[in-house]
C-alpha cells in the first residue's frame, strides 16, 4: 500500500472492526445509562460551554448593573446583592453535584478501560512468552547459538500478582 493513503484506509480490517465494536459498546452504554446520569451528563456538558459563560455574564452583569449603578426603567430589586449571592451559591451546589456525578461515571469508564488494557497486556505477554519458547526450539533444532540467560528471562511468564506486590511495595517506600 502506498504511504499516501488516508489513515482510515491504511488500518487493518481487524483494527477497524475493533474500533467499531468499542464505539458501538460506548453508544450502547450511553443509551442504557439511567435517565439521571444522562441528565447529569447533559447539564455538565452545557455548563462547561461558552454559551453558559456568556449567559451568566449577561445575566449577572445586568443584575449587578441594575442594582448598583442603576439602569433607567429598571427598579433596584437587590441593592445588597444578597439574593444574587444566594442564587449563585445554590447554583454552584447543584452544578458541582452534576459535575461529580459525571466525573464518577468517567472514572468508572476509565477503570474498565484500564482493566481491559491490563488483560490485553497480560495476554500479549503470555503469547510472546510462548513465541519465545517456540523460537528457542527452532534455534536449537537449527543449531543457532542462543543466550540462555536472556532467553530464560523472556520465557518466564509474568505473574500479575508479583507485579502488583512489587508496585505496592515500591509505593510504601
Amino acid at each position: 500500500m502506498p504511504d499516501t493513503l488516508p489513515p482510515a484506509l491504511s488500518m487493518s480490517s481487524a483494527l477497524r472492526e475493533n474500533i467499531e465494536a468499542l464505539s458501538a459498546r460506548e453508544r450502547e452504554a450511553h443509551a442504557n445509562a439511567p435517565f439521571s446520569h444522562r441528565i447529569a451528563d447533559k447539564v455538565t456538558a452545557f455548563t462547561g460551554s461558552m454559551t453558559f459563560v456568556v449567559i451568566h455574564l449577561v445575566l449577572f452583569g445586568f443584575w449587578i448593573l441594575a442594582n448598583t449603578v442603576g439602569i433607567p426603567g429598571v427598579p433596584k430589586f437587590d441593592e445588597s446583592l444578597v439574593v444574587l449571592a444566594m442564587e449563585a451559591s445554590v447554583e454552584a451546589i447543584f452544578l458541582s453535584t452534576f459535575v461529580l456525578i459525571s466525573q464518577n461515571r468517567m472514572a468508572e469508564r476509565q477503570n474498565r478501560s484500564a482493566d481491559l488494557d491490563l488483560h490485553i497486556n497480560l495476554l500479549a505477554e503470555h503469547e510472546l512468552t510462548r513465541v519465545a519458547m517456540l523460537l528457542e526450539r527452532i534455534a536449537r533444532k537449527l543449531d543457532v547459538t542462543v543466550d540462555d540467560l536472556e532467553l530464560a528471562e523472556i520465557e518466564a511468564d509474568v505473574e500479575p500478582e508479583d507485579v502488583l506486590d512489587a508496585l505496592e511495595e515500591r509505593q510504601g517506600d
